[in-house]
């Protein structure tokens, strides 16, 4: 009877923590598109990890990669968060963002977890299956 009610608390942890760990990634990704929308680029240059900032050097050069590579990030119509997977020390979170035309783009979030917090590690753009009739 004891190793079921440990059984039962342990698996009311996991989930518990499984659900923190999804708000805190959504949490870090909005508050850098939020800093995007401000052209807050030293803000939004924190939430990287400091591989990517060392790639960019400044928080300048970041923001323009972001406005010329992924513009859809810097001016989202929509963000919505869709499922999260964990591969090689990393936990990826899938985004559906609308840009202001109306056109949606499904990008992967590559996350890490450092002293300071989850950071964000990359972005790519994942290619939807066509749909076969």
């Amino acid at each position: 009877m004891i190793r079921i009610f440990f059984a039962v608390v342990f698996s009311l942890y996991m989930v518990g923590s499984a659900k923190a760990q999804v708000n805190e990634i959504e949490s870090v990704i909005g508050s850098q598109i939020e800093a995007f929308q401000s052209d807050d680029f030293a803000a939004a240059f924190k939430f990287a990890t400091p591989m990517i900032q060392g790639m960019f050097g400044t928080p300048e050069r970041f923001g323009m990669m972001v406005r010329n590579g992924f513009p859809m990030v810097w001016r989202p119509a929509e963000v919505q968060y869709l499922e999260q997977r964990e591969s090689g020390g990393f936990t990826y979170q899938k985004v559906l963002i609308r840009d202001a035309e109306g056109t949606y783009f499904a990008l992967e979030y590559e996350m890490l977890e450092t002293p300071l917090g989850w950071q964000i590690n990359g972005v790519r753009f994942l290619v939807e299956p066509a749909v076969a009739a």
